[in-house]
């Protein structure tokens, strides 16, 4: 059986969690997700107690398994802790900044690049080379940073570009000096 998908998952205190007909809403002080679950998955409730179980063993009712029960417990965890990625941004001369619900980046570029906040997502510039993303729901938080990522990646061979805080980037010898 599945090893994450039996975990039990807790419903902390202040935490509305209902479920009809398979639309999970999870209802917290970060905010309200709802998420529709696979039919063949059997979402149970005891108290503060959320089980996710499995008709039988065929092998697509394993695979529902555990993500079901993952994409529930990342709801409950953000409706109560939300989540957040930071981002770098490395190059002499690129900087961000936000203005109003717009993020501002200076990368190298002939123009500036604006990127406008979405629904659900907070965009903070702690500093003119740092950006930190959040909000309630784990994929769109992901996504967007992927998408400002996208705007300059690191390249190999200065490491110019945006990151997420601590990946590494493999730098890359240049050409070869003359002899």
């Amino acid at each position: 059986m599945s090893r994450i998908g039996r975990k039990p998952i807790e419903i902390p205190a202040g935490v509305e969690f209902s479920v009809e007909d398979n639309l999970v809403t999870v209802k917290g002080p970060k905010g309200t997700l709802t998420q529709r679950i696979h039919p063949n998955m059997e979402i149970c409730q005891d108290g503060n107690i959320v089980t996710v179980k499995r008709p039988d063993d065929d092998k697509y009712n394993r695979s529902l398994h555990g993500l079901s029960r993952t994409l529930i417990a990342n709801m409950v965890e953000g409706a109560t802790k939300g989540f957040s990625k930071d981002l770098e941004v490395i190059g002499v001369g690129y900087r961000v900044s936000k203005e109003g619900k717009n993020l501002v980046m200076n990368l190298g570029y002939s123009h500036q690049v604006i990127m406008p906040e979405i629904d659900g997502i907070t965009i903070e510039c702690p500093s003119p080379n740092k950006i930190t993303i959040s909000g309630p729901d784990k994929q769109a938080v992901g996504q967007f940073a992927a998408e400002v990522r996208k705007k300059r990646p690191p390249e190999p061979y200065k490491g110019k570009g945006i990151r997420y805080a601590g990946e590494f980037v493999r730098k890359k010898d240049g050409k070869a000096g003359k002899k």
